[in-house]
């Protein structure tokens, strides 16, 4: 464990308000968790939306904290220990974490992926080309961290990582000898701080749509929250020969002009239109049922051609997202396409699932009004014209309810049949959110019995849809992807989709716990 004293690591904390006279050794990592605090390491205490993490001072001094950074006043606090007020606890907890492993960031090319939908495609397509280039690189998903040899699962729900765990994994590149870092960057990482402490370089964007209003309030401050990668971008520590590069699609409407206004070194746009005259755009597309060929010109006049298993519109703007930020690195074009055409399958992610059925079986992460949309498209084209598309999907408790309402039109018109069910409902009524998916579908034109039916449990409902399907069908399942558990009141239970669909496809419904 590295040694520091607090006054260093203080040193890098913005909008500090107090500090204690003594300056204690810090011997273990900085910590939020109080259960988790060591002898001799930091706790950082701030207000969360389910709990205050200053209720747990006493509990992390117990446990050995050397020093407590806090929100309160220290007249508020009674501890015998060193305390520091800050005004945003975490902001201060990613700073204190990336001085206690030394900056890690700074000795990597930094490149930061966000976007609603295709963050997690879109950053293995970059490590994938990285890594075929020779390039000794690291990557930092919502699904999980990959350093050399070693994967690690990064948590039960897509979310960026805490602050502290992002700077061990990055210090743990450092020290294999890593030069580079894909860092996928969700809106809340981004608004809680935990990639604050981090020196991008490159900063790409695959979109930004209608996502998680019951955590930020407004589109305004969502689309804010995305846009604090490109504001990271100039704020960061230069690198020698590195320009602060951002990347963005030219087929997102405002969204693309509301970030080329913020300034970079250089700007790179894609597009799947030519007509948007953006540097890197599509040249012709040819789809197919299981794969995609693309021609892609380049701003130098050049082109590439790649052939990709992966399928559907929106996989074709993520690898042009790919391909525009490791040309921005410079990356020889065959290297480009070979770490392209290297992606066969994305865990989770418009996976199929095969037990030897007459129609196509997908496991699909969309869990957004635009990415279900995408999927279903896509799903379409997998399809022969007499083919019928067989939905399965949900939508969240405590999240945005108007995604119910924007699923259940789409849907309604993109799907054959729909099965609607549970995806995580949380606290909230599992009927009241089906009903009203339900309501909308009806509303759309849906007729509940013959064209959608609402089945609670979920492995139940992947069963039915496998029970409907025809040869030359495809049954998708979206909203879980590659996850690990369904959130039924505070309690996580073990599920997985691709378990679901092979259980079913095997003639037995897999049980969703519990009885919904």
């Amino acid at each position: 464990m590295s040694t520091r004293r607090l006054s260093e690591l203080l040193a890098a904390v913005p909008n500090l308000i107090s500090s204690p006279a003594d300056d204690p050794a810090v011997t273990a990592p900085i910590e939020e968790d109080s259960r988790q605090v060591k002898p001799g390491g930091l706790f950082v205490a701030r207000r969360g939306l389910s709990t205050d993490g200053h209720d747990y001072i006493q509990a992390a001094v117990d446990n050995g904290a050397a020093a407590v950074i806090g929100e309160l006043s220290p007249d508020q606090v009674d501890i015998s220990i060193p305390y520091v007020q800050v005004r945003e606890g975490g902001e201060a907890l990613a700073y204190l974490a990336a001085a206690y492993y030394g900056f890690p960031s700074r000795r990597l090319v930094m490149i930061g992926v966000t976007g609603t939908d295709g963050k997690t495609t879109t950053s293995n397509l970059i490590f994938s080309v990285l890594r075929k280039a020779g390039l000794r690189a690291g990557m930092i998903s919502t699904i999980k961290a990959v350093i050399g040899d070693e994967e690690m699962p990064t948590g039960l729900h897509v979310t960026t990582p805490p602050a502290p765990e992002i700077q061990m994994y990055l210090a743990r590149m450092v020290e294999a000898g890593l030069t580079h870092c894909v860092l996928e960057a969700t809106s809340h990482g981004l608004a809680q701080h935990r990639v604050s402490a981090c020196d991008f370089d490159l900063a790409v964007v695959t979109n930004i749509q209608h996502e998680h209003l019951d955590f930020h309030g407004t589109w305004e401050h969502y689309r804010e929250s995305k846009a604090m990668l490109f504001h990271h971008l100039m704020a960061g520590t230069r690198k020698p020969g590195m320009p602060k590069t951002s990347v963005v699609n030219l087929d997102d409407g405002p969204n693309a002009g509301f970030l080329l206004d913020i300034p970079a070194d250089r700007h790179l746009s894609y597009s799947l239109l030519p007509e948007q005259k953006a540097d890197i755009s599509v040249k012709q597309v040819d789809y197919r049922p299981a794969s995609t060929g693309i021609e892609i010109a380049l701003p130098d006049g050049g082109m590439v051609n790649i052939q990709s298993a992966l399928v559907g519109d929106f996989n074709v703007s993520n690898i042009l997202a790919a391909v525009s930020a490791c040309y921005s690195l410079d990356i020889p074009l065959h290297q480009i396409k070979a770490g392209i055409e290297a992606v066969d399958a994305i865990s989770g992610r418009m996976e199929r699932i095969d037990e030897e059925q007459d129609f196509l079986a997908i496991v699909d992460f969309a869990h957004t009004p635009n990415a279900l949309k995408q999927a279903l498209r896509a799903a379409r084209l997998m399809i022969p014209p007499e083919g019928r598309v067989i939905a399965v999907f949900g939508c969240a408790g405590l999240r945005d309810p108007a995604k119910r309402v924007m699923m259940g039109q789409i849907a309604a018109e993109l799907a054959d049949l729909t099965v609607i069910t549970a995806e995580d409902p949380r606290t909230e009524s599992l009927d009241e959110i089906l009903a009203t998916t339900a309501g909308t579908m009806a509303e759309s034109g849906g007729k509940e019995g013959e064209t959608f039916w609402r089945v609670p449990d979920r492995g139940r409902a992947i069963f039915e849809a496998v029970r409907m399907a025809a040869p030359g069908d495809i049954v998708i399942a979206c909203g879980k992807g590659h996850e690990q558990s369904m959130c039924f009141g505070t309690v996580e239970y073990p599920w997985d989709d691709r378990q679901a669909m092979r259980s079913a496809l095997q003639g037995a419904p897999l049980k969703t716990l519990p009885t919904a």
